[in-house]
């Protein structure tokens, strides 16, 4: 059992709590953060005069050695290390002896593996922010697409107004935006430098905390030692951003469940992100947007878990923050992987614009705006609403629509319709006239289109690549 401490310690830890209390099954998964972390280190060492320049370079090759070694895999990082840290020295030391006893100078695990946590974090909100990223540019291509795609608006899961298509892929667009300026605000906030705490009060070494952390990126040191160690805030910023990156997915997914279904029929899911039945040779299931719906509780899980665990933890590290990496690693392939298919599925997929727009046309979505047309010949608006409730019923009874009734029929109900009526409650019309910002008419979308190009080409991430 490979350790970094026992001088203290007169027997052998009991192989069952060794078991319970190692994270390496786990913490493998950033052995090129812990490198990075101590090559930075060792170079910030040298540059204050703790380590000679021999020492150094004897150090960053072994390192760089080891690093490069686990990339092939000519070197296995195995089970009989209690950690990376205690991996990554233990092998350091067995390549360039003594030198390599002196890594640790000026470092505790406590800030060491708050920094490998925090270092793999921030490339984890890089590379969702990525897939958010081109899931904005797919949402913008089919709002481009389907300016004219018309379709029922719903509330209530009732049909309600006639929208476009352009426009109902442009409240996902919104989700998704405010989810990508979320993992900016996140990076921002998250990126200083852990490295110098020590356990959780410093070291009486001469580091240059400001100068590790310009080597990693980072805007500076942190400015606590005892919060550098307990912090763990980002970590759960992210799983709440995660969290609602899948609630936006998992709604997108409902939405596509339905109109995949043979009652609506607004879509037709590509056969590569479809599944059959082993019984039922008809059946062609929707099962990628009923898995990304599904995993949306397995991401959940893992915000509560690290919740759960840091609200009863004095300060400052305590062993229970172990606890923050198996289910966030978890969380954070999980997301990464829907939000891939999710855009695959969403690409491939057909929409069945005349289907869309009989639904709009059958489902009395024009009703408000018949009511306004009869507000617009003098009709009081409580006085509309009744005619046009009438008017209705009317159609439930001869089961057809408004637009369909004769102009003798429309008189019937309310003396005040005219031949004009028909290009009033057209879906076009009920549309096109909705021409404040945010709404679907062609004019309005056409300004959104162009603020959404805008955000897409001043992408936060360019600067991060």
């Amino acid at each position: 059992m490979a350790q970094l401490w026992g001088g203290r310690f007169t027997k052998e830890t009991d192989k069952l709590v060794y078991n319970f209390n190692a994270s390496i099954s786990f913490d493998r998964k950033f052995y090129e953060e812990d490198i990075e972390g101590s090559i930075a280190h060792v170079v910030m060492l040298e540059k204050q005069g703790i380590l000679t320049e021999n020492e150094k370079n004897d150090i960053v090759k072994g390192l760089t050695g080891i690093r490069e070694d686990v990339k092939n895999g000519t070197l296995e990082i195995t089970d009989e290390y209690e950690d990376i840290h205690s991996f990554v020295e233990a092998n350091l030391i067995q390549r360039i002896g003594e030198a390599g006893k002196k890594l640790h100078t000026g470092r505790s695990r406590n800030d060491q593996v708050a920094l490998d946590m925090k270092l793999y974090t921030r490339a984890e909100v890089v590379h969702v922010a990525e897939e958010v990223e081109k899931l904005l540019a797919t949402l913008l291509k089919l709002m481009e697409e389907h300016l004219d795609t018309y379709m029922p608006g719903f509330t209530h899961l009732q049909k309600a107004q006639p929208v476009t298509l352009a426009h109902h892929m442009g409240a996902y667009f919104e989700m998704f935006k405010r989810d990508s300026l979320r993992l900016k605000d996140i990076y921002r906030r998250m990126n200083y430098c852990p490295l110098g705490a020590g356990a959780l009060a410093g070291t009486t070494y001469p580091l240059d905390r400001d100068y590790t952390a310009s080597l990693l990126g980072f805007e500076g040191p942190t400015l606590n030692s005892m919060d550098s160690v307990a912090d763990r805030d980002y970590l759960i910023e992210f799983l709440s951003a995660l969290s609602t990156i899948m609630m936006h997915l998992s709604r997108f997914c409902e939405e596509i469940i339905l109109w995949n279904s043979n009652e609506y029929r607004f879509v037709e899911i590509d056969d590569a992100y479809s599944t059959g039945s082993s019984i039922m040779p008809q059946k062609k299931n929707p099962d990628i947007a009923e898995l990304v719906r599904g995993k949306t509780g397995r991401v959940y899980g893992a915000l509560v878990s690290i919740l759960t665990t840091m609200k009863g933890i004095p300060l400052a590290y305590n062993k229970d923050m172990q606890e923050d990496k198996e289910l966030a690693f978890d969380a954070m392939d999980t997301v990464k992987g829907c939000l891939a298919l999710f855009r695959g599925m969403l690409e491939t997929m057909k929409f069945n614009r005349e289907v869309m727009a009989a639904s709009a046309m059958n489902g009395f979505t024009n009703a408000t705006d018949a009511a306004d047309y009869l507000v617009g010949k003098g009709v009081p608006f409580r006085d509309a609403h009744g005619i046009i409730g009438r008017l209705v019923l009317y159609c439930i009874e001869k089961d057809t629509c408004i637009d369909a009734l004769s102009i003798e029929e429309l008189k019937e109900i309310s003396p005040v319709f005219e031949e004009d009526i028909y290009d009033a409650v057209s879906l076009k019309t009920c549309v096109e006239k909705r021409l404040t910002i945010g709404a679907p008419g062609q004019e309005a979308m056409k300004e959104v289109l162009r603020r959404n190009r805008e955000f897409l080409e001043a992408g936060w991430l360019k600067d991060k690549a």
